[in-house]
């Protein structure tokens, strides 16, 4: 057994911060942490800090320009998918988003202009130990373990703590559903951006891990047992109605419970599970190996998953910078009005896939008055004609994407109704039922105020899948999971590219019949960060991608 320095050690520290105290209840009298939350008032207010701080908030590095994890983490992999760029260096985040090579209409070829030429060398040379904090590939893991090793901990503290009243048992157990699904959303991120993983199930005082590396696969397959268990806890949960609804507010915090987010009920928890489990099948695999099974099981889980009117796991800013830190909220993929000086550029991809007439873009996208040009040494494809309207042009029902005004813009953190009706219109369509999967593309469209006509029905496999295809970058843009898609659809390989895009070059020209080859890494190696303190055991799976 092997000591690992990001699994163990960090919840004292961060239950005893201070900045949180009106928001995230986690610094009351008793600055609850694992030894001091011994009774009900205390394990709540525990599993609430400790899963938000630990999970999206506290590690011992983070950065001013990229921030924390929905700053850094997730900008990094909207960078991967293409719907922002950036030019800063910080983490190497301007070359992890920088395609090995661009042809434009023109024939001309623009390579990658960084030293290390293509994104696989620089995924293998960030990634040692001695990078420390510059080592883009290691975020997503500590932030993740840190809240697998959070959630641990309070199912530890629920064996022991005795809960008041006819309804303790239902309290206990949506104490444990809490725990169970944040440890399933957290293996679903590691199973879905690493080649391999640890399943971590010791309590934190044990302070230790293990080198028993297993394949991301197995990961996943840990992620859906979680969110399995979170199910059958709310299953008993559900008996005290009134407790469980006392319980999950208290566990939710006060500032997320408006908009879409707040205290769910049991089955609209059940309803996002079901929707995040349908995104384990679906973005871990490529849509050409897809079998009518997975395609089948995804439409089961779809239909009853998130529903337009269910509430849902939500984040804003807020002034006590709880855990999406106010001061770089202009930074965050998802709040940021992305213009020539700031860290995340808008990429001209993402506003080419708006349909026409798209009040979404009306809505959200500025044209600048000179075009953003960047250093040429520093990228190939993130010079842009546009930015994003911070806080949007006010269209009613239409969604605004930016608003850096504390509070004021929601970030949806796990699953989403527009997320849950594309997966199910995408497996009609696969499966043979176009017309129908084509009216869930359109109820997206109607739920966001696009504004566009109905698709309609009639139209071609082809067709639909491209309305598909497109309505996934601009409906769900910024909710991490541009890459994924670009992943699946295998685009993202050194062989392969993504033709007829839009490009401006770096004397300003506009280009429409450029092809990119992107050339990213699918899944990442494990952190030189973690194997350093805990290298793999006899029989480990490889924690290493053979892609070279």
């Amino acid at each position: 057994m092997k000591y690992n320095k990001f699994l163990v050690g960090i919840l004292g520290l961060t239950l005893s911060l201070s900045a949180c105290k009106k928001d995230l209840d986690i610094s009351n009298t008793n600055l609850p942490t694992p030894e001091s939350a011994q009774n009900e008032p205390g394990v709540l207010s525990f599993a609430q800090g400790a899963i938000y701080r630990n999970g999206f908030y506290d590690l011992k590095y983070s950065d001013g320009v990229y921030g924390r994890y929905w700053a850094g983490t997730i900008g990094f992999q909207e960078l991967m998918g293409d719907i922002i760029g950036a030019e800063a260096a910080n983490a190497y985040m301007n070359q992890i988003g920088c395609p090995n090579k661009v042809t434009l209409d023109d024939g001309t070829v623009v390579l990658n202009p960084a030293s290390i030429k293509t994104q696989y060398e620089l995924c293998r040379y960030v990634n040692q130990n001695a990078q420390g904090v510059s080592n883009t590939t290691n975020y997503q893991w500590s932030y993740m373990y840190n809240m697998i090793t959070a959630a641990n901990g309070v199912l530890d503290l629920c064996k022991n703590v005795t809960f008041s009243g006819t309804g303790a048992d239902s309290k206990k157990a949506t104490v444990k559903a809490w725990a169970y699904w944040w440890k399933g959303y957290a293996y679903s991120q590691i199973g879905s951006m690493y080649y391999a993983g640890i399943i971590q199930n010791n309590t934190p005082s044990a302070a230790t891990t293990n080198g028993n590396y297993v394949t991301k696969e197995a990961i996943i397959a840990e992620a859906n047992a979680n969110y399995d268990s979170c199910a059958t806890a709310l299953g008993t949960a559900s008996t005290s109605t009134a407790d469980y609804t006392a319980t999950i507010t208290k566990l939710v915090p006060s500032f997320l419970q408006k908009g879409k987010g707040g205290a769910l009920t049991v089955d609209m928890w059940k309803r996002n599970i079901n929707t995040m489990k349908a995104r384990n099948i679906l973005v871990n695999t490529t849509v050409s190996a897809m079998s009518a099974a997975q395609w089948n099981t995804i439409l089961t889980l779809t239909t009853d998953g998130v529903k337009s009117t269910d509430l849902i796991f939500t984040a804003r800013t807020d002034a006590a910078g709880s855990f999406i830190e106010s001061t770089v909220a202009d930074k965050t993929s998802q709040s940021s009005a992305t213009g020539s000086t700031n860290t995340y550029k808008l990429s001209e991809r993402w506003v080419q896939d708006f349909r026409t007439g798209d009040k979404r873009k009306d809505n959200n996208v500025l044209t600048l008055s000179s075009v953003g040009l960047f250093n040429t040494d520093r990228g190939n494809v993130f010079n842009t004609r546009y930015t994003l309207k911070n806080g949007g042009n006010a269209l009613a029902g239409v969604v605004t994407y930016s608003n850096t005004t504390s509070g004021a813009n929601e970030i949806t953190i796990a699953a989403t109704y527009e997320e849950n009706e594309l997966m199910k219109a995408e497996a009609l369509i696969k499966t043979g039922s176009i017309d129908l999967g084509v009216k869930s593309i359109d109820a997206v469209r109607t739920y966001q105020g696009a504004g566009l006509a109905a698709i309609g029905t009639g139209a071609t496999a082809a067709a639909a899948y491209e309305e598909l295809r497109a309505e996934r970058r601009i409906g769900l843009a910024f909710k991490g999971l541009s890459f994924y898609d670009a992943r699946r659809w295998e685009i993202i390989a050194p062989d392969k590219s993504r033709t007829n895009c839009v490009v401006v070059s770096s004397t300003a020209k506009v280009y429409t019949k450029a092809s990119i080859v992107y050339g990213y890494l699918d899944y990442w190696d494990v952190p030189d960060n973690e194997l350093a303190y805990n290298p793999p055991a006899s029989g480990a799976a490889p924690v290493k991608n053979p892609k070279q």
